[in-house]
């Protein structure tokens, strides 16, 4: 199998989330981002596993993947909390009224 494929789309996922973490405002949105590259993130551990070596029985690309996604769970679980705070105290879960929730 060859790796272009899985590649470009981990590419394309990777440049969809940075996009999105700058041109965005909404925390919510920001949060998709980071998940989308961490996603990106996934696609190319598992796809270097079976690149680099394909026989493996440890499958540490895969191992590494399940390790990224609890740590993805953990932290919409974290940011989705901010978000919900921002959101009681402000109104709003604009990125930019971010730093007032520190008065």
């Amino acid at each position: 199998m060859s790796p272009v494929g899985p590649l470009l789309l981990a590419t394309f996922l990777f440049c969809a989330g940075v996009y999105g973490i700058i041109a965005r405002r909404n925390a919510v949105l920001v949060l998709l981002s980071v998940e989308l590259m961490l996603n990106a993130v996934n696609i190319n551990l598992v796809t270097f596993q079976n690149l680099i070596f394909p026989d493996d029985p440890a499958v540490t690309g895969q191992m590494f993947a399940l390790f990224i996604i609890g740590v993805a769970a953990a932290e919409v679980g974290v940011g989705l909390a901010i978000v919900f705070n921002m959101f009681r105290n402000r109104a709003s879960v604009d990125v930019d009224d971010a730093d007032l929730m520190r008065w």
